[in-house]
């Protein structure tokens, strides 16, 4: 009676094993790379709404007459206003969510740092003094 063969060899399982292997010690390291580039695009992504959220609420003030040193409300948050800025203290109140930054100021300073990260990824935002805009600076050291 003739048998047919059925599966697989040991031959045939160990050269796929060794194929998937060496495929997988290539791909891996370009998967763990993008984790540090999705941390630099968030802090980016926060960068960008913070300009934005500034940029808002000065038109706000300036389309509604607001005084320099006044107030704005932005859905339903009241805006405190340094030359029709947001104020260090207001601007997170201008963020609908900044999940995974932790909020301080200091000075005329506020900063959205990371938590929980290798390295240090932060948004800084500097109050607008004497008719000039405010300073928005992003910094990303190995986050």
């Amino acid at each position: 009676m003739d048998k047919a063969q059925k599966g697989f060899t040991l031959i045939e399982l160990v050269v796929v094993i060794t194929i998937l292997g060496i495929l997988a010690a290539f791909a891996f390291p370009r998967f763990a790379a993008l984790e540090v580039e999705a941390r630099n695009a968030v802090t980016d992504g926060l960068g960008g709404s913070v300009r934005s959220a500034s940029s808002l609420a000065h038109s706000l003030a300036l389309a509604t007459g607001a005084a320099a040193g006044g107030n704005v409300d932005m859905e339903g948050q009241s805006i405190a206003l340094v030359e029709f800025y947001p104020d260090m203290n207001s601007i997170d109140n201008t963020l609908v969510d900044f999940t995974g930054f932790t909020f301080a100021t200091a000075g005329s300073t506020a900063t959205f740092s990371t938590t929980g990260a290798a390295g240090v990824c932060t948004v800084t935002y500097t109050e607008a003094l004497a008719s000039n805009a405010p300073v928005i600076v992003v910094t990303k050291t190995a986050c």
